[in-house]
């Protein structure tokens, strides 16, 4: 968006717009602002989400005092061209409470799929942990082998179970499989966001 798509916004008498930030890999929303012209250009030249505040009456680069910025991916608007959304990675809680959103129940405010996402970072956390303390950690433990070897197995047993047309045990070694997939994913320090990648440069 340049200088000229951003006049070109229905901007109201008060030169604000509700901004809705959104996670840009879990889907979940994290927050809703006001921009003005001058917050949105400044978002784009800093590349970290920047609104209008009313409070103080000034731009506000989110995390300016917290450090828990908004970091910029992409900005669109709806087809009224009255509202923005600002699709971001966030470092750190987003809500000045502390929270991860600023919709505190997590299970009305996720998508299904972003549960992925937030088991990605409950594997990332136990890496390097006393092996005895997780069944993650002992698999980080035992090495990339032993995990690529869990992938093989569970890839396995999911075909097998489609074979046998056992919609439930597919389900079940299914999510075998996924879960150590993403064990493995992050032992070669890739994400699932990685694959997803590249299967949207395949489907071009």
């Amino acid at each position: 968006m340049n200088k000229e798509q951003i006049k070109a916004l229905s901007w109201p008498d008060n030169q604000l717009l509700p901004a809705i930030v959104q996670h840009a890999i879990s889907g979940k929303v994290l927050m809703q602002g006001y921009m003005s012209p001058a917050a949105l250009e400044h978002t784009f030249q800093s590349g970290q989400v920047t609104f209008y505040s009313r409070s103080k009456q000034r731009l506000w680069t989110k995390g300016e005092s917290s450090g828990n910025t908004l970091q910029l991916v992409s900005i669109a608007s709806d087809c009224d061209s009255d509202s923005i959304l600002v699709l971001a990675l966030p470092q750190g809680p987003t809500c000045h409470v502390g929270t991860e959103t600023c919709w505190h129940d997590n299970s009305a405010n996720s998508p299904q799929l972003a549960f992925l996402h937030d088991l990605e970072q409950v594997i990332k956390s136990r890496e390097g942990s006393d092996p005895a303390s997780s069944y993650t950690a002992s698999l980080f433990a035992k090495g990339v082998k032993r995990i690529a070897q869990k992938v093989g197995e569970e890839g396995v047993e999911s075909a097998l179970a489609a074979m046998a047309g056992d919609t439930e045990e597919l389900a079940n070694e299914a999510a075998d499989l996924i879960f150590h997939l993403l064990v493995l994913l992050r032992s070669q320090k890739l994400e699932l966001n990685d694959v997803i990648k590249v299967l949207q440069q395949r489907h071009r």
